[in-house]
C-alpha cells in the first residue's frame, strides 16, 4: 500500500485545513487508517484513526472537538478536517495504515505510512 497525503499549508490561527490521505497499491479493504504528527524536536503523536467502514474513531484527548477524521473507500481516501487551528498544531502530518488489529493509537501498530505533509499555523 502506498499513501499520498496532501492538503497541508499555512493557516492562520483560528482557521481550518483538510488533510487527504490517498492509498494506492495494493487494496485498502479492511485497513484501518491513523493520521500522526510530529513538531520539530517532539516525538511523532497520534492525532486520530477510523476503522474500514467509518463507524469507530478515534482521537487524541486533546485534538476531540477540533479535529474530524472521516473517509471515503470509493475514493481509497482519509480526510482529516483541521479547525480552530493554533499554533502548536503546526508540524508535519503523516497518515499511516495497516489491518485492524484493534488497536489504533501507538505507532507501532501500523505498517504503511504516507510521505507527510507539513501544516504550518500562524499567530
Amino acid at each position: 500500500v502506498q499513501l499520498q497525503a496532501s492538503g497541508g499549508g499555512l493557516a492562520q490561527a483560528g482557521g481550518s485545513l483538510r488533510l487527504s490521505c490517498r492509498a494506492s497499491g495494493r487494496t485498502f479493504s479492511g485497513a484501518v487508517a491513523g493520521w500522526f504528527r510530529q513538531a520539530p524536536g517532539k516525538e511523532r503523536e497520534f492525532v486520530a484513526a477510523i476503522n474500514w467502514s467509518g463507524t469507530r474513531t478515534y482521537y487524541a484527548d486533546a485534538l476531540k472537538g477540533r479535529f474530524t477524521i472521516s473517509r471515503d473507500n470509493a475514493k481509497n481516501t482519509v480526510y482529516l478536517q483541521m479547525n480552530s487551528l493554533n499554533p502548536d498544531d503546526t508540524a508535519v502530518y503523516y497518515c499511516a495504515a495497516d489491518r485492524d488489529s484493534g488497536s489504533y493509537s501507538p505507532r507501532t501498530v501500523y505498517e504503511y505510512w504516507g510521505q507527510g505533509t507539513q501544516v504550518t499555523v500562524s499567530s
